[in-house]
């Protein structure tokens, strides 16, 4: 699903050079679940935004579905962003003025499939998120572990490639980060969900398939 090599990107603050990501080589099949954890600094961000096609690297290629995202044009990496890459945040980004399901409609309308029915397998989507009956609730009326459970719903609505969770447990309290973790995993073993997760934690980090540690912008193990 993902391939990279030697990915590299160096920011400039004045007239130094500050090296976010320093030679990354990594593979992510097709239905992994992948975490990858370091500290501060160790470029695991900066990795995602690259591959969200939200910032471009400095050197190297980053192919998804065998594409090459250098390759494409804005136009095209704006596509690859609405289409293939879903994105779910420590903060949930919620619209507080709408409901449950428009917040999940937005993801259809900027990719344009609002005008289509949903899958089916959205429906069991919503089920295993346990949000079928919470559809027509503003966000104020729930807790953050079922915000967080909305945010999901709408990364994956358009079937994206790949999901990028970035410390999606961040603001939930244990109870809740278990069971988003848990529904993370669920989500990759029925349907088959690709996700790659940042996270500073060890024990949400051991929900994934595999463990990508970086430190200095480089994967160390």
């Amino acid at each position: 699903m993902i391939e990279i090599r030697n990915l590299r990107k160096i920011y400039k603050q004045g007239d130094v050079d500050v090296f976010a990501l320093r030679g990354v080589d990594l593979d992510v099949a097709e239905g992994e679940f992948l975490s990858i954890v370091g500290p501060s600094g160790s470029g695991k961000s900066t990795l995602f935004n690259i591959l969200g096609g939200l910032t471009p690297p400095t050197d190297g290629t980053v192919q998804i579905g065998g594409r090459d995202i250098m390759q494409l044009t804005d136009a095209q990496r704006t596509d690859l962003r609405k289409q293939a890459v879903g994105f779910v945040f420590q903060k949930y980004n919620l619209l507080p003025t709408l409901t449950v399901n428009d917040n999940i409609e937005i993801a259809r309308h900027i990719a344009g499939t609002h005008d289509k029915p949903r899958e089916s397998w959205f429906a069991d989507a919503l089920k295993l998120l346990g949000l079928e009956s919470k559809l027509g609730r503003k966000p104020r009326q729930l807790s953050g572990g079922e915000q967080q459970r909305v945010a999901i719903a709408r990364a994956i609505v358009n079937r994206p490639s790949i999901l990028l969770a970035d410390e999606p447990t961040g603001n939930l309290d244990t109870e809740n980060s278990d069971l988003v973790l848990g529904l993370l995993r669920d989500l990759n073993e029925k349907i088959g969900q690709t996700i790659l997760m940042i996270t500073h934690n060890p024990e949400a980090a051991a929900y994934g398939h595999r463990i990508v540690r970086m430190r200095d912008g480089r994967v160390v193990a």
